[in-house]
């Protein structure tokens, strides 16, 4: 999942490569989705994603202080879309690591932005990278075994088609605000979303440690990687930013093995090579060009 603001770069940030700034997001968003588990039973999937979001809208507010009556509802219905977007994606997402592997459910999930891809690019001969990656969720998921959880692959289906929009949301919202701007208007619109069904569920369940942990991942999600991933576009073009992000599938089925015990097989392996193949392929030729920028009134 990524986030496009503007501005110029730090000496600091300059010295590090910008592909290991997106590297690191990565990791960073699948390690705090792994972390995320560990709340589930305590305040229930919604109420994870409620307090994550709450705690990256708080953080956010606070660094960014967005002059509100600078915006006109004409630039900030865009954030608020991508708000929506994003509650629900993170809902849904949260849903389907409760029900099956961490590693299975981001490459289903990254079906979504795959699609948006090929759709992008108007060629014919690009269908065939949705297909492989189609092949490979299917050597993922294991159908024929008769193990895998329907309702976790639909939740990871819905997580996917948000992720997908929420790609042409932030290229509007990049387009429109500098700085993270953007996300100090979507995220806290995220958080209200996902409020109306995490807050019963958290509700009765709230003491210092969870409080901490939940802060704790929503440094890890959204805080961190969207930071990271600002950083990174400012010097990455969009291509290059998307080949890195079709990795995601694989770093989701390494941190489940390393923090989560999942252990894939060899055939859903091969599964997780043919979805990172297709979003690399796919990407190569979904860029678009360089948007026309502008900032609010008064911003």
């Amino acid at each position: 999942m990524s986030a496009a603001g503007g501005g110029g770069s730090t000496p600091l940030t300059d010295r590090v490569p910008a592909w290991s700034l997106t590297v690191a997001s990565m990791f960073i968003v699948q390690f705090g989705s792994a972390l995320s588990v560990r709340l589930f039973p305590v305040v229930g999937t919604a109420g994870t994603s409620w307090l994550r979001l709450t705690w990256g809208a708080i953080v956010f507010l606070a660094v960014a202080r967005p002059k509100w009556r600078s915006f006109t509802w004409r630039e900030v219905r865009w954030p608020v879309l991508l708000g929506i977007d994003t509650g629900l994606m993170t809902l849904a997402f949260l849903a389907a690591i409760d029900r099956i592997p961490l590693g299975t459910s981001v490459a289903i999930e990254f079906l979504g932005p795959l699609t948006v891809a090929v759709i992008r690019s108007r060629d014919r001969r690009a269908l065939v990278w949705p297909l492989l990656a189609l092949v490979g969720v299917v050597l993922l998921t294991e159908p024929w075994a008769g193990t895998i959880d329907p309702v976790g692959v639909l939740y990871a289906v819905i997580a996917g088609t948000g992720w997908g929009v929420y790609i042409l949301l932030t290229q509007h919202v990049g387009d429109r605000f500098t700085g993270i701007d953007g996300l100090a208007i979507s995220i806290p619109v995220a958080a209200v979303v996902a409020a109306f069904v995490g807050i019963p569920q958290a509700w009765g369940h709230l003491d210092a440690g969870v409080l901490g942990l939940a802060l704790i991942t929503a440094l890890l999600m959204p805080v961190i990687p969207f930071t990271l991933e600002l950083l990174a576009l400012r010097r990455l073009t969009a291509a290059a930013f998307g080949t890195l992000m079709a990795l995601e599938p694989a770093f989701g089925t390494l941190i489940g093995v390393l923090v989560l015990a999942q252990i894939p097989g060899a055939l859903q392996l091969l599964g997780v090579a043919f979805v990172v193949v297709a979003g690399i392929g796919a990407e190569r030729i979904g860029h678009r060009g360089e948007p026309a920028r502008f900032e609010p009134p008064g911003g």
